[in-house]
């Protein structure tokens, strides 16, 4: 017992004791970075090549005569067409009304979606008022119903006001969508707090006052997502624009692509080229705008 007792090494109360800071566990694990592994990237590979495959192949049709997208195999490369196809396309359809038209319409939609859209979610999230579950069902149940039955009281509403082949035909019925409202409703119930609400009320501000400073600059990140989601749907949209405007008149650029398409023998390389004049826009939007909106996405994921 003695001879065990006297081989420890006596403790030194003076001798600090040795802690393991809390993240020092973990920071091998916690400040690595993560590397995906060969099938990780070989998936991506794979996707990346069917998302860009359509965009291609159109470019490649667009760049052939409609003689050599009948045989077979189909071509595989670009041909010496583009630009003669392209200039076809833009004055044969009208191309540069629609493009325009296609901008303002698209661009005000969103707009207006956005607004209208965040002042209400925020109504729904925040306020307390009678009826407010009610209204909101209501509000919901209309993305049930099938936008088919609408279309005759929609263009006997729009014939009476003498919109036919005028834009507001196709902005005004779509200012504000029930799935924008739903949308900005579910973000702001989490994102705003209704302390800062409550504080703004008690520095004096009005309900606009809130809307302008607090609401808007919480719901940016859900604002921009919307936005972008609203730009797209408006600017693929064809089935209301077909009906409400003319190919020669004010068309959509989706209509004006209708007028590519007659004859007996449509041109596929023709039609192929106003596609890739309609696409090309949405490309170039996004690769202007795609850091902004992509880091307003993660600054709400972040955030949340």
């Amino acid at each position: 017992m003695s001879a065990t007792v006297s081989s420890r090494q006596p403790l030194d109360p003076a001798a600090p004791a040795r802690t393991t800071p809390r993240g020092e566990k973990g920071r091998g694990r916690a400040g690595r970075q993560l590397h995906g592994g060969k099938i990780t990237y070989a998936v991506l590979i794979l996707f990346t090549i069917g998302s860009l495959f359509p965009l291609v192949w159109t470019a490649i049709a667009a760049s052939r005569t409609n003689t050599r997208l009948a045989q077979t195999p189909p071509p595989l490369w670009f041909g010496g067409n583009l630009f003669n196809n392209l200039d076809k396309a833009w004055n044969g359809a009208n191309m540069g009304t629609a493009l325009l038209n296609t901008t303002v319409v698209a661009g005000t939609v969103a707009a207006s979606t956005v607004l209208f859209s965040t002042i209400a979610g925020f109504a729904f999230a925040k306020l307390r008022f009678r009826f407010k579950n009610i209204l909101l069902m209501l509000t919901i149940g209309t993305m049930m119903v099938p936008p088919q039955l609408s279309v005759v009281p929609l263009y006997m509403m729009v014939a009476k006001l003498e919109w036919t082949d005028q834009l507001q035909a196709v902005i005004v019925p779509t200012l504000v969508s029930a799935f924008g409202v739903f949308f900005m409703r579910q973000y702001l119930s989490q994102a705003l707090p209704t302390e800062l609400i409550e504080a703004a009320r008690m520095d004096g501000a009005s309900s606009l006052r809130i809307i302008w400073h607090v609401v808007f600059p919480a719901a940016r990140p859900a604002m921009a997502v919307l936005g972008m989601l609203t730009f797209v749907q408006s600017w693929n949209d064809f089935f209301w624009p077909f009906i409400a405007l003319t190919q020669n008149g004010n068309p959509t650029m989706q209509v004006a692509l209708t007028g590519l398409s007659r004859g007996y023998t449509p041109d596929q390389s023709l039609i192929m080229a106003g596609a890739l004049l309609g696409t090309l826009p949405l490309l170039i939007a996004f690769v202007l705008f795609g850091k902004q909106i992509v880091g307003g996405i993660m600054q709400g994921a972040v955030k949340g």
